[in-house]
């Protein structure tokens, strides 16, 4: 029998590649998408084989979703994502009879942390708040940084003009890495799955700055260095300083403090993911950084 699963934010980066993920296992697919969602992502969704469900009327979108076994949430954003628009599409999975939920988590194990320690990851804790005492069963994948971040100018980490890695504290500490293909492949088998825990943890790399270091150098034929920028306490001082100086900080789902709150989690240490779920579905193969170094330097 074909399992029908639903997936929010079905155009967005992480939540198209969950959508095919899911096709590709032969489930049906319904792409939740809001009526202002661009409607070449739409169509793209809809010739891959997704039915498109329209968002907007939350009482028609439960009364289609009848019959779905999974809400996947892909959702991105600050509170009025994270936390009002799961909240509503919460309510709509349970008056729809769904039985599973798996939230928009995908990140350092926030469990770990106190509140404080990352604004983005406070909603998730808050929303939690509603989800924990919701009649549904819930699965976070935390799956520590999208690794996709790595091989760009973007990167926190790589300075490939310098032909360098930066770090704060130690360069030794163990970082978690996975690539939105794989997260979406994991998250795919986990929605199928009746049987998931209510915490599943994946790293397609664990790797410290040192080796980060190595593998770039093995990638590229190059040199690369090792370059501290600082101790955890200084990275922490950082990011007190750097949301005070911008008043539209709060309002910035990336902004710079946030991505130093980020950086602070994994340097630190503190969101390390202590146990990793790769091997529970054995047909998923995981990408490692230096994969994805060797595939941009080919």
């Amino acid at each position: 029998m074909t399992k029908t699963i639903a997936v929010a934010g079905a155009t967005g980066e992480l939540g198209k590649r969950v959508v095919h993920a899911l096709l590709a296992r032969g489930a049906s697919v319904q792409a939740l998408v809001r009526g202002t969602s661009d409607q070449t992502k739409v169509e793209a969704l809809r010739s891959a084989g997704a039915t498109i469900v329209v968002l907007d009327d939350l009482p028609a979108t439960a009364r289609i979703m009848a019959g779905t076994v999974c809400l996947v949430s892909t959702l991105a954003g600050l509170r009025e994502n994270i936390v009002e628009a799961q909240s509503a599409l919460l309510d709509s999975a349970i008056t729809a009879g769904v039985p599973r939920f798996i939230p928009s988590d995908f990140s350092a194990d926030f469990t770990k942390l106190s509140p404080g320690e990352n604004r983005n990851l406070d909603l998730r804790r808050e929303f939690h708040g509603r989800l924990d005492s919701a009649n549904i069963q819930a699965t976070s994948i935390l799956n520590g940084m999208f690794a996709d971040i790595l091989p760009t100018p973007y990167s926190p980490f790589f300075d490939f003009k310098a032909r360098r890695v930066n770090y704060w504290g130690s360069p030794d500490q163990k970082l978690d890495f996975t690539t939105m293909d794989d997260t979406a492949a994991f998250t795919a088998a986990a929605a199928l799955d009746e049987t998931t825990p209510k915490v599943l943890r994946i790293a397609g790399d664990q790797i410290s700055a040192r080796e980060m270091a190595a593998a770039a150098s093995a990638a590229t034929d190059s040199t690369f260095s090792l370059f501290r920028l600082g101790t955890i306490d200084e990275l922490g001082d950082k990011i007190v300083q750097a949301r005070k100086a911008d008043p539209t900080a709060e309002s910035n789902v990336y902004a710079p403090f946030q991505l130093m709150q980020y950086t602070h989690n994994m340097a630190s240490g503190r969101a390390k993911l202590d146990t990793v779920d790769n091997g529970r579905y054995a047909d998923l193969t995981w990408t490692r950084v230096e994969d994805l170094l060797v595939a941009q330097a080919a």
